[in-house]
């Protein structure tokens, strides 16, 4: 355990620089004392760690010194970057861990490669939930090489010539500026703006793509997170939205109303289940949330809903008996 963690307090020193003794126990999740008996451990074993008195004062490395800890390429070290960056919160207890390997992933890396692997993972988001909520079917499967292609134009801040195909419009050419890429439940999304208004461009509708050489005029950092959020919000509000009256068992309530746009009423059947009133996005968003939930939720109406989880039930009870 102390090897470890004079490890990441190296790595600390040689990625953030001077650090006073606080911050670093803060990071380290110990005591000051412990920091110092580390710093002298690590002097010690011949590495040229130095403290700086007053104020402003703290823990830093001569300049220049590093450590090389990794072989990773630039897509490896983006790849966990987003990985533990961008992915749901960790499990309880695993992220003093997780956050001890990211830094040592970042501080290991050469300062140009780090520079680039940390830019370039600000620009991808992987969430859990769909565009809405946990709405929809199966993910389309994306073509890997057009993927790459606007990956690239993505980190290298060039404009994209996307042949698309928009729902409900005509296929053709565009001209756009790429913002960032989302994997959201499997489905990848170039956020974009074209001719200055923001536009959402679903990659599995991507019928061909280019990679211009003229810069894409976007802002040089960007809130990839909130950017998201709220261009889903507002795909959310153009939808024309679906009341269903759902029963569900206690213990998968909290799961459901996760899911929805507003639970309107609740009440106790007197059973031991629930009976929700909930607003969906629409009929497939309703769908693919009571589908999911199995034996534990009943949809008692609209009857369109009902109607179609009836016939899917049947075709897969029939299958299965069939076999």
């Amino acid at each position: 355990m102390r090897a470890d963690r004079l490890l990441s307090l190296l790595l600390l020193l040689q990625h953030r620089g001077r650090m006073s003794a606080t911050a670093l126990a803060g990071e380290l999740e110990v005591s000051t004392r412990t920091v110092l008996r580390d710093v002298e451990a690590l002097s010690a074993a011949g590495v040229p760690v130095y403290a700086e008195r007053g104020r402003h004062g703290g823990f830093a490395l001569l300049p220049g010194y590093t450590t090389d800890l990794t072989g990773l390429t630039h897509d490896e070290a983006l790849a966990l970057l987003v990985a533990g960056s961008q992915a749901a919160a960790p499990s309880p207890g695993t992220a003093p861990a997780l956050a001890s390997a990211m830094r040592k992933v970042v501080a290991a890396l050469p300062q140009q490669q780090r520079t680039a692997a940390t830019r370039d993972a600000g620009r991808i988001l992987v969430r859990r939930e769909g565009m809405v909520r946990a709405g929809g079917g199966p993910a389309a499967p994306d073509d890997e090489e057009r993927l790459a292609v606007v990956r690239r134009a993505v980190f290298a801040g060039r404009k994209l010539r996307i042949h698309y195909a928009a729902s409900g419009e005509e296929t053709r050419w565009r001209t756009v500026d790429p913002v960032g890429l989302v994997s959201a439940r499997g489905q990848w999304y170039l956020l974009a703006t074209r001719d200055g208004a923001d536009r959402t461009y679903r990659l599995s509708r991507l019928l061909d793509v280019e990679e211009l050489a003229e810069p894409a005029d976007r802002p040089a950092g960007v809130d990839l997170q909130r950017t998201w959020e709220e261009r889903r919000a507002r795909f959310a509000a153009t939808l024309p939205g679906l009341t269903a009256t759902v029963r569900v068992r206690p213990d998968v309530r909290a799961s459901l109303v996760r899911t929805v746009r507003e639970v309107a009423a609740e009440r106790d059947d007197g059973d031991g289940w629930l009976r929700l009133d909930l607003e969906f996005a629409a009929l497939d968003h309703a769908l693919s949330v009571v589908w999911a939930l199995g034996p534990d939720a009943e949809a008692i109406g609209p009857p369109e809903l009902r109607a179609v989880l009836v016939e899917r039930a049947t075709a897969t009870a029939a299958r299965y008996v069939a076999g």
